[in-house]
Formats: structure tokens, C-alpha cells, sequence
């Protein structure tokens, strides 16, 4: 376009309002533009997005969904299973047992189906009657009371069963029929780039009716999580052995895992302790372990907040929102103030190691940014 070299165009800003003037008269004869060698470098880059590398997209997801394969939902008589979840997790509508439709207001970018390690399935064998269920004595009789139309004792005793460690059904080959099925779900929805379908599930241990539960979550997909079966407590009631688990998977397939410890507010101070399970102090090795696979808590779900209490945070007028603080997951034991420091996320007083206070002698100087992979 043609410049009119006898006329010049000002922009002038007046009370906000933004003027074109044309000016009558020929411009002056300046350089507008100084050379190049008098440019003077900035000290740093003028966009702050320059050499941007971590991610700044937002994804929601779910991390905790259990299905009617875990034995708490399908034995109590809840039904969608896995496909109805991750259909659902999709934005796509699904029917709940009770026949109520429901759908998504959008939908989740990633969703981990944690179903309880637990006789893993077990609600799925029942369903279908499952040959290899019915070759054994306690599966049998479960199927044959459910399908008798005693579906609520038979639930009772398999909560009553899973409350002494020891494992009722005891067949491998079952989870390992459970978890193949399980692992090829992920993979059938799994659709990067739109939707991220994690392989995982629970392991529920409350020794003395404390929650210490833990959802597992692979990184990884069926070719690797198929080398393992989900450990659970039956296997222990100790939250280091499963760590030691993730340290054996991550070691034999060049994998990674990490768990999510949930519910804190439910185990009576021994969530966080200043000591391990088996009694012993807290050491180095445990933090470093510790940070390395279980890098976040869950903090807030169903059964009660977990992030901080009144008592804890009284500045903070949030921090009374959805607590349950009467007792252990099983109501056995009434909870006192004194366990409550052990239990919230915020405070933390002891379980990374990084954090103990003086009342809790030495810090184990184990740095809270490590990177899980």
C-alpha cells in the first residue's frame, strides 16, 4: 500500500478513548528506528513463555472408582462394572443399579479403576457363575446364597472374612483370570491424546480397624502390568511390603508405579506415625521409599476430608468442611486429639521423613521434590 509521505497519522490516547489524527504537515525528517548497533540486549526475554518445558494444561480425572468387581459394591448389589465406568468417565450415559440414568457434565480426561486387590473380581464370578468359582467351597457357597436370595448375609460374611487377613477364596487363578480382564479393559479404552485409562487398584488393609488403604496405579500398560498380580492384604498388612512390591515390578519390567494413600482421617493416628507398622522408628531408608512411591495423598472423598482439621488449621475456616472424626474406618475405637496430627495431609508431622519436627527428634532430611518418573 502507497504511503503518502506528506501526511502522518498520530495516535494519541485521550481519557481512555483511543484518536487517529491526520497531521497536514510533512512528517519530520528523523529515523524513527535507531541502528542496530545501539540496540542494547534486554537482561531477560520479554515473553515469559519462552523456553517454556512443563505442562500448563489442566486434565481432571478420577483416581479412585470402584466398580461392582470390587466385593464392598458388587456383593452389596451395585452392578455397572468396569466398561459401564470408563464409558461413563467418556461422557457417555450409563444406568445405575438402582435404574437412575446418569451422565457426565463433561467428560474425565484420565480415570484409574481401583477395584479392591481383595478376591479381586470376585462380584464378576458370582454374576456369571464362573466355573472356576464354583469349584471352590467358599466361592460356591456365596453364589449359591446370592443367587438364593440371600445376598446380605453372604455380604456380611465376606466383610467379616476380609476383617481377619485371611483369605476366604484363596485361588490366584481366579485374580489372575480377574486381573487379565481388568488390564485388557484399560487397554481397550485406553485413546491417547483424548482419554487415559490407568491400570490399578486397591490394596485395603485395616489391621485393628485403622484405614491404611492405598490405591496402586501403573504407568504403565497391559504388556507390563500382566507380570504381576495385585498384591493385597492378604499378602500384608504392612505398607512397606507393597512398596517393596512396586521396587520388584519397576526393577524386573523398567516400569513405574506409585500409590496414593487415602483416608487418613480414618485411621486413628496410624496413617502418618512416627513409627512403622511393626514398631520400629523411622529411618532414612523408610522416607526415601515413602517419597519415591507415594509422592501425593488423597484428600478429600466420601469418607471424610483428609487434608487438615479444626484442630489442626483453627485459622482456617474451610478446614471443618465434610470431616469424620469419630473413630477408625471400622468404629471400633473412638478417636482422640492425639491422633489427629498422624492423620491430615497438611500437617504431616512424620511420614515423608522430610518434615518431622523437633518433637519427633532428628529430620531425615529426605527432600519432598523428588520427581516420581
Amino acid at each position: 500500500m502507497h504511503r503518502d509521505p506528506t501526511s502522518t497519522l498520530a495516535v494519541i490516547l485521550v481519557a481512555g478513548s483511543l484518536l487517529l489524527v491526520r497531521a497536514a504537515a510533512p512528517a519530520v525528517a528523523q529515523d524513527i528506528r535507531p541502528p542496530e548497533a545501539s540496540f542494547e540486549a534486554p537482561a531477560e526475554e520479554f515473553s515469559p513463555f519462552v523456553d517454556d518445558y512443563f505442562p500448563t494444561r489442566v486434565l481432571f480425572g478420577d483416581t479412585h472408582l470402584h466398580t461392582s468387581w470390587s466385593g464392598d459394591a458388587g456383593m452389596a448389589g451395585a452392578t455397572p462394572g468396569p466398561d459401564e465406568a470408563y464409558r461413563f468417565a467418556m461422557g457417555e450415559e450409563v444406568t445405575s443399579y438402582l435404574g437412575l440414568r446418569a451422565k457426565l457434565h463433561r467428560p474425565l480426561d484420565f480415570l484409574v479403576i481401583a477395584d479392591h486387590a481383595e478376591n479381586f473380581g470376585l462380584p464378576d464370578f458370582i454374576q456369571r457363575s464362573d466355573p472356576l468359582l464354583l469349584k471352590n467351597p467358599t466361592g460356591k457357597r456365596w453364589h449359591d446364597m446370592i443367587k438364593g436370595g440371600q445376598a446380605y448375609d453372604a455380604f456380611i460374611e465376606f466383610i467379616t472374612a476380609i476383617g481377619t487377613g485371611q483369605d476366604p477364596i484363596d485361588d490366584p487363578e481366579m485374580v489372575g483370570a480377574a486381573w487379565q480382564k481388568a488390564t485388557a479393559n484399560a487397554e481397550a479404552y485406553n485413546d491417547p491424546g483424548r482419554f487415559t485409562a490407568f491400570i490399578g487398584f486397591e490394596w485395603t488393609t485395616h489391621s485393628d480397624g485403622n484405614n491404611i488403604h492405598r490405591v496402586v496405579v501403573f504407568r504403565d500398560g497391559k504388556d507390563r502390568a500382566d507380570a504381576v498380580l495385585p498384591c493385597s492384604a492378604f499378602d500384608s498388612e504392612d505398607p512397606e511390603d507393597p512398596w517393596a512390591y512396586m521396587a520388584a515390578y519397576e526393577a524386573n519390567t523398567g516400569g513405574k508405579m506409585l500409590a496414593i494413600p487415602h483416608n487418613g482421617n480414618l485411621s486413628n493416628g496410624t496413617m502418618f506415625d512416627s513409627e512403622t507398622v511393626s514398631g520400629r522408628p523411622l529411618t532414612r531408608a523408610y522416607a526415601e521409599a515413602r517419597m519415591a512411591f507415594e509422592p501425593i495423598v488423597e484428600i478429600t472423598q466420601a469418607k471424610g476430608a483428609g487434608e487438615t482439621h479444626p484442630l489442626l488449621s483453627p485459622n482456617d475456616e474451610f478446614a471443618d468442611h465434610e470431616i469424620m472424626d469419630k473413630g477408625n474406618i471400622l468404629g471400633s475405637v473412638a478417636k482422640t486429639p492425639e491422633m489427629l496430627p498422624n492423620e491430615y495431609a497438611r500437617v504431616l508431622p512424620c511420614c515423608a521423613g522430610w518434615r518431622t519436627s523437633s518433637r519427633w527428634g532428628q529430620p531425615l532430611q529426605v527432600r519432598p521434590d523428588r520427581k516420581h518418573g
